[in-house]
């Protein structure tokens, strides 16, 4: 029977210690951040071992995460649901059965996940759309784009950009009762990126005459430049999104070569040729000085030509919206950002509302100091915390006021 014990408390004793993770002292619930960090760090080990052995890619071992939270498009008494393709591009569509007696508003949502992982039918982004729907009395498009490494840049752009396209010409937009001049794009994380990338085009586009009128960036991922930033450095190891699964996912996004991935690591990818661009993500100007403590900014160190020759995909602002000149800033519509404090994005998304704000764009940034990326997603059990439902709140209230 001592034997047992003394087994049962080993056991005890190392299952808490992999599950247990540094976590922010102003983090609440900090135990169920904690768990689902767990989760997401076994499948993380097992993608690497899979890799290792030839078995199978480390991001289709991740997916699991995804299809493990997958749900059915099922309709609700206040919601239809339904997934069917737009422009040849898989959607599920949240259509509210509520009375109106104008036209309604429309979201275009894009979920998040690295550009390699995510669905428009996980449980958290079901939720979100269909509590967006409910509460708006809004038609939500959540587009379900391809992913990496299936399918690599500019694909996911495209992918969105045709979805978002077609639901903007006038016939659809009467087909389902919308009101042309209230439509908003948005997106969390990468997802947050292709809102971005499609709302530039989109204001571009001499063929979209239904331009949107807002656009709403959840802990956006925006540049592919600087992996030392302040934020970057900070939350190197912070739950759910690490330094080094944002670098895995940048590169998976573009190629399979490991050679991309070791110098975005080492920050030597970007050629001299192209060092230009760092005007638009140089922090010492673009953060405000509460965020940059003790980092100093030291220039560029530039790397060899030869990977952006071969994949000039992260110079793009298709990928990186942030790099975009101030001319294709000015006349965005009004903007929503969510920035979190634990969160390597963080700077992303000072950056760009700095950026917007300096050409006139109207711009609500949220900075939540409690906050971890993913934050906003945390609202249905068993990982349900106060900070998603607080952060959910304050978006669909902006929703509601800018829309």
């Amino acid at each position: 029977m001592g034997a047992k014990l003394l087994y049962i408390c080993v056991a005890f004793i190392l299952v808490a210690y992999y599950i247990y993770s540094p976590i922010p002292e102003n983090v609440g619930q900090p135990w169920k951040l904690m768990l689902t960090s767990a989760v997401l760090r076994t499948l993380g080990h097992m993608g690497k071992a899979a890799e290792m052995l030839g078995l199978a890619n480390y991001m289709d071992v991740m997916k699991l995460f995804s299809s493990s939270q997958y749900v059915p498009p099922t309709s609700d008494e206040n919601v239809a649901v339904t997934d069917t393709e737009f422009s040849g591009v898989a959607v599920r569509l949240f259509l509210p059965k509520k009375p109106t007696e104008g036209l309604r508003r429309a979201m275009l949502f894009f979920h998040g996940g690295g550009f390699c992982l995510g669905d428009a039918g996980m449980k958290s982004y079901d939720f979100l759309a269909r509590r967006t729907s409910n509460q708006l009395n809004a038609v939500v498009v959540s587009v379900n784009y391809r992913l990496a490494p299936k399918y690599r840049f500019p694909v996911q752009f495209e992918d969105v950009f045709s979805a978002s396209k077609f639901f903007l010409q006038s016939r659809v937009l009467s087909q389902y009762g919308v009101d042309p001049t209230r439509v908003c794009v948005a997106g969390d994380s990468a997802g947050g990126n292709l809102a971005a990338a499609v709302t530039q085009k989109l204001l571009e586009d001499s063929e979209v005459t239904n331009k949107p009128k807002a656009q709403a960036l959840i802990y956006p991922v925006l540049q592919t430049l600087d992996m030392n930033l302040p934020s970057y450095e900070q939350n190197a190891n912070m739950p759910i999104l690490s330094k080094s699964l944002m670098i895995r996912f940048w590169s998976e996004y573009f190629t399979s070569d490991p050679s991309l991935r070791e110098a975005m690591t080492s920050n030597r990818h970007v050629p001299a040729q192209w060092g230009h661009l760092f005007q638009f993500v140089n922090w010492s100007t673009l953060l405000p000085d509460r965020l940059k403590k003790d980092h100093v900014y030291t220039g560029p160190v530039f790397g060899s030509p030869a990977l952006a020759e071969k994949y000039p995909g992260f110079l793009d602002p298709r990928a990186a919206p942030l790099l975009a000149a101030e001319a294709q800033l000015r006349g965005l519509p009004s903007t929503y950002i969510l920035t979190c404090q634990h969160d390597v994005l963080r700077d992303d998304g000072f950056m760009y509302a700095t950026r917007l704000r300096a050409v006139g764009v109207p711009v609500t940034h949220e900075h939540a100091e409690d906050g971890f990326h993913g934050a906003l997603t945390f609202v249905t059990s068993p990982s349900d915390m106060a900070v998603g439902h607080r952060l959910m709140s304050s978006y669909l209230r902006w929703l509601e006021e800018h829309l």
